[in-house]
């Protein structure tokens, strides 16, 4: 019997333009870029050049520190740009499809019947490598380490998130192919979190994982929340988790023998005229994908969720661990008396406002701050939305000061962004929470590496 974990601390935002359950083909662009930019930690070198031709699979950059994870192109056909930033950083590999959708063969068999070995090789090979990251600090996971185990989220619990029942109707079983390589790589077990609200879960009947479901507002459905309830990290640890489209490509690698670049993306928001699922693959250009279903022009284009995705402009490609893009206005507009007026369309997690009287209401919310960056004070905000048994303060003043003894005994090895990006929507100082835990974990990377 599947152990259900109750959850009372978090918060559930309901937005406006939700995805509905309907799926179009996205139309697919030219040219697809791989982001250096989207693999925290990671210090790519280049393995090809302009010009240069190539399949699906073949390799584009590897890690300078572990040679062996490789990044390969999503598609086959002619790299026609390498785009730099500052000090020469590589930002994007773009290359031009060639509509041929060839690919590199790699080993195709049943998973269960190769060695951990062969996985890892077959994973490294292909690329797909970089679909398992680690706790702690959110990276790529290191192939040369063993974790204790391996977690799969089921669920997304942030607004407007995909729906994985849905999305993974027809794939559960390369599902189950994934999850018989993964389960390969740890002597510990496969872990998966499920969504305790949803009766006939498709991932019930998943065989070589242990489920536990959850109960709860966000960010039950985050990684890290689950980790630290069914397994937590603790200091010399390592766990490692997939997100659940991954595990379908992983699959799809063992099954078919080619690498596969497929992505369900939801596209959401008060913004977008139909939001819905589109089909379309990893490494696609925004403008394609949104075409002609945007709202007005002064919008925010958010690549991810609205709570931890990167700010982009129609022109730049779809994050590399993305499974939604979310349009919504703003917000650069200014209000007369919007401090002193009722506020009844305004949501608010005390009772400021009169959200609480509603709380199904959906909001159409812009990314207004509401207010300019104050003092750091404690006022007990954070503790109402981490269910985690940390301290998410006290843990933030330590990575400010930089005390990593004090980072260590506060649960800095636990945490990433995703964890603690809610205490950067309630908090009254406006502090960037997001950003000074990603500070930390670099810290703690620089200080034991």
């Amino acid at each position: 019997m599947t152990k259900i974990i109750k959850l009372k601390k978090g918060l559930d935002i309901r937005l406006q333009g939700k995805p509905q359950p309907k799926f179009a083909v996205a139309k697919l662009p030219s040219n697809f870029a791989l982001k250096p930019t989207d693999f925290p930690g990671l210090t790519p070198k280049l393995a090809v050049k302009v010009d240069q031709e190539v399949k699906a699979g073949s390799e584009l950059f590897y890690d300078k520190y572990l040679t062996e994870v490789k990044f390969t192109s999503p598609v086959s056909g002619k790299v026609v740009a390498i785009n730099r930033g500052e000090r020469r950083r590589i930002l994007e590999v773009v290359v031009e499809a060639n509509g041929k959708n060839e690919s590199l063969d790699f080993i195709k068999a049943n998973p269960l019947t190769l060695s951990r070995e062969e996985i890892t090789k077959n994973l490294l090979d292909s690329g797909n490598w970089a679909f398992l990251r680690q706790r702690p600090y959110a990276v790529i996971a290191n192939p040369t380490q063993t974790p204790k185990a391996i977690f799969i989220s089921t669920f997304d619990s942030a607004p407007m998130a995909p729906d994985y029942q849905l999305i993974l109707k027809g794939g559960i079983e390369e599902f189950q192919m994934g999850i018989n390589a993964l389960s390969k790589l740890t002597e510990g077990k496969v872990n998966l979190g499920l969504d305790a609200k949803v009766s006939n879960n498709i991932f019930q009947n998943i065989e070589n994982a242990e489920k536990y479901a959850f109960d709860g507002p966000h960010p039950a459905g985050t990684v890290g929340v689950q980790i630290h309830h069914i397994d937590p990290v603790n200091k010399g640890e390592l766990v490692w988790y997939v997100n659940v489209q991954d595990v379908v490509n992983i699959g799809k690698l063992f099954s078919t023998g080619k690498y596969s670049n497929e992505r369900i993306v939801a596209v959401a928001g008060s913004q977008i005229k139909d939001p819905q699922y589109f089909n379309t693959q990893i490494g696609t250009t925004l403008k394609d994908l949104l075409a002609d279903n945007i709202i007005g022009d002064n919008n925010r284009i958010i690549s991810g969720n609205v709570l931890t995705g990167e700010k982009v402009n129609i022109d730049t490609y779809l994050g590399f661990y993305h499974s939604q893009v979310n349009i919504i206005p703003e917000g650069n507009d200014q209000e007369l008396f919007g401090w002193a007026l009722p506020g009844f369309n305004k949501f608010s997690v005390s009772r400021s406002f009169f959200s609480w009287l509603r709380p199904n209401k959906e909001y159409a919310l812009n990314s207004n701050m509401q207010g300019g960056h104050r003092p750091f004070v404690v006022t007990g905000q954070y503790e109402k939305v981490v269910p985690m048994d940390i301290l998410p303060v006290h843990l933030l003043k330590a990575i400010i000061i930089e005390d990593i003894d004090l980072m260590e005994q506060l649960g800095i090895y636990e945490i990433a962004e995703e964890e603690f990006a809610l205490c950067e929507v309630i908090c009254t100082s406006k502090t960037p929470v997001q950003s000074i835990v990603r500070k930390g974990i670099e810290l703690m990377i620089k200080e034991f590496s």
